[in-house]
């Protein structure tokens, strides 16, 4: 279970996890190399592995590398992905026409609330220490912060009918 890896019942796992943090950390920000870059070297080793085996074999002798399977992507297949990522582009752009144009105040406001929060928090600490912070801290805390957030979501639900109410007073049996 995820939880048990995050709160370190699990001991291998959890190790095994902080040491692929802590090495990709150390790639990326210590030695500053961005995912384009290290994808392009781990993709060129294994292609220039090859490309040496290939042509050392025949000069000296050896066994040529086992034949490889050619990757071919089938129009069916473009056509489909296609298909996927513009159906769900445009439900991204409707749902963000509508927001923009104010037709969804309250999606609006969970959105506006929700990059508030995150930017804050990440303000706060990096991405890793998050991870492994926010697990722990909720455990401790469970019933705590779970009646906070009830309580949260019930005023900032009564604020928003306030608004809604505000907004449009012909339309006063909101509440």
């Amino acid at each position: 279970m995820v939880s048990d890896v995050m709160l370190w019942r699990e001991k291998n796992m959890s190790v095994s996890i902080v040491t692929v943090t802590i090495g990709s950390w150390m790639v990326f920000e210590t030695f500053s190399y961005t995912i384009l870059s290290l994808l392009s070297s781990v993709l060129f080793l294994p292609l220039s592995i090859f490309f040496l085996w290939s042509n050392s074999a025949s000069i000296l002798n050896r066994p040529s590398p086992p034949p490889l399977p050619e990757f071919h992507i089938t129009e069916a297949m473009t056509k489909e992905a296609s298909k996927l990522l513009r159906i769900h582009l445009n439900k991204l752009f409707q749902v963000s026409h509508d927001i923009a144009m104010g037709r969804d105040s309250e999606l609006f406001i969970k959105v506006a609330i929700s990059q508030f929060l995150v930017s804050f928090i990440g303000s706060l600490m990096d991405f890793q220490t998050l991870c492994h912070t926010v697990p722990t801290f909720y455990e401790r805390y469970e019933v705590y912060i779970d009646i906070s957030l009830l309580l949260i979501y019930n005023r900032a639900k009564e604020l928003y009918l306030r608004f809604q109410i505000w907004a449009h007073p012909e339309n006063e049996k909101l509440s």
